[in-house]
């Protein structure tokens, strides 16, 4: 999504592009494995998608069918439970009013607006920024205002302001693992993906590859060309500056400037050590274990995203940040991928099922299939009977797809209040050679690697033209 919407800037300003890819086609870790989708699978904040191709004189509409969903996540859990969020913030109320009383709603409506508000606050002060630092964004926001972003408070500590159920504090403290942290160390600033994701989550026709499919289309309109298959060795430097790539060919690509869409952990295996701080073991975001699956399914109804939840979550984090293992029984996400608000297949359906486990691929790190029989049983524990297995992925075969990242697939993890302004910004320490992707500023996730592709392609023609 970075190195896409970097692209698309920069062909439509009228910079001549060349997109250097090893892989066979667009997208990254947004990929299919036999038509599953294989990556992400939420699809938030279409507002960056609409400003890019706004911007470019299209209509994301015209490229891309998205339905907004009504209801955002299913979740079981193990003990006893299942509750449904919604986009509409009364409607879930209610359902939580249901589920674990009264007091629980009205903490509930407090917390989404607390969510918007830190929302507002780092909109523009944070997201949208260059280079943020904590004293710009005081600055921008004024101390109040940073102060009600709660930097230094973890997202657990502060779900016990207004939830008493133990597993709704397990159901929103999961918004940590959207940047691959844990809710016992993660600021509580994370309570804002409550409101992107009630300002609209989108299911996408065609799946997440149709979102990587629309940005070539935008970059090729634009007059980018692309060369899949073709993966870089090395960076060129002159004078001190970067001035092109070496592919794994042997060809070499002469450029004003190189942008640059992978970990920043790999920057030195490409002749650009120093480029940008380095990512210490300790300081990896979560890996996973996935499977693609294509089966039956009976015994619980499925959303598009569900989540099964076991008993004791803290155990989860200690297990994969302190002992780097995986919890005897881990929450399993799912993301069913034929069904939607009115869509219930007949027969085998597309299922992606995932695990949080350490980012230790570069050592070897877990095996799926110590794992798959205890994921698979918590699913049935609470309800699910899958008659299949598929595919696996482990922290190794991130680590091979995604190279120097350890499997981790978020970047840096977002532990305490400074961790978000330790990430690299769009301009490295290496004249030349600017930075996007989820490595670096803003984060990870879908819109937010799009606007780290933005700030790189916005900070590259400021220099060019300087």
């Amino acid at each position: 999504m970075g190195g896409l919407a970097a692209a698309a800037d920069l062909a439509r300003q009228g910079v001549e592009v060349i997109v250097c890819d090893r892989a066979a086609g667009p997208g990254g870790k947004m990929r299919e494995v036999d038509g599953i989708d294989a990556g992400p699978t939420v699809f938030t904040m279409r507002w960056v998608f609409e400003s890019l191709f706004d911007d470019a004189g299209q209509n994301l509409a015209d490229h891309l069918h998205l339905t907004t969903a009504e209801t955002l996540a299913r979740h079981a859990w193990r003990a006893g439970g299942r509750l449904d969020l919604f986009a509409d913030i009364d409607r879930s109320a209610e359902a939580i009013g249901d589920f674990s009383g009264a007091a629980d709603a009205r903490g509930y409506r407090a917390f989404c607006a607390r969510a918007a508000d830190i929302h507002a606050t780092l909109a523009q002060t944070y997201m949208a920024a260059q280079r943020p630092s904590p004293l710009g964004l005081m600055l921008r926001a004024g101390l109040p205002g940073l102060w009600r972003t709660a930097p230094f408070r973890t997202l657990w500590s502060a779900l016990g302001d207004h939830f008493q159920d133990p597993r709704l504090r397990q159901l929103f403290g999961r918004y940590a693992t959207y940047v691959g942290s844990s809710p016992w160390f993660a600021p509580a600033t994370l309570m804002l993906i409550a409101h992107v994701e009630q300002s609209g989550v989108s299911l996408v026709r065609g799946g997440m590859r149709a979102v990587a499919m629309a940005m070539l289309g935008l970059c090729e309109g634009q007059g980018a060309v692309f060369r899949f298959g073709q993966g870089v060795a090395w960076i060129t430097t002159s004078g001190g500056r970067a001035t092109g790539v070496i592919l794994d060919s042997g060809e070499h690509v002469t450029a004003d400037a190189v942008v640059f869409n992978g970990d920043t952990n790999a920057l030195p295996m490409l002749g650009a050590a120093g480029a940008a701080p380095p990512t210490p073991r300790d300081k990896r975001s979560l890996s996973a274990i996935t499977w693609c699956v294509r089966a039956r399914t009976r015994g619980f109804p499925l959303a598009h995203h569900t989540v099964f939840f076991a008993e004791d979550y803290a155990q989860e984090f200690d297990a994969v940040f302190r002992r780097r293992s995986i919890a005897a029984a881990p929450t399993v996400y799912v993301c069913a991928q034929d069904r939607g608000e009115h869509a219930t297949p007949i027969g085998p359906e597309r299922l992606l099922v995932l695990i949080n486990a350490p980012p230790d691929g570069d050592t070897g790190g877990v095996a799926a299939a110590e794992h798959e029989d205890r994921t698979f049983g918590l699913m049935e524990a609470c309800g699910l009977v899958v008659e299949g297995r598929g595919s696996a992925t482990a922290p190794a075969d991130f680590h091979a797809l995604f190279p120097a990242t350890g499997g981790a697939l978020y970047g840096r993890v977002n532990h305490g209040p400074m961790a978000s302004f330790a990430r690299p910004g769009a301009a490295s320490r290496l004249p030349g050679l600017y930075l996007a992707g989820g490595s670096v500023h803003p984060g990870a996730g879908i819109p937010m690697a799009a606007l780290s592709g933005r700030l790189a392609a916005a900070r590259l023609l400021q220099d060019l033209g300087a």
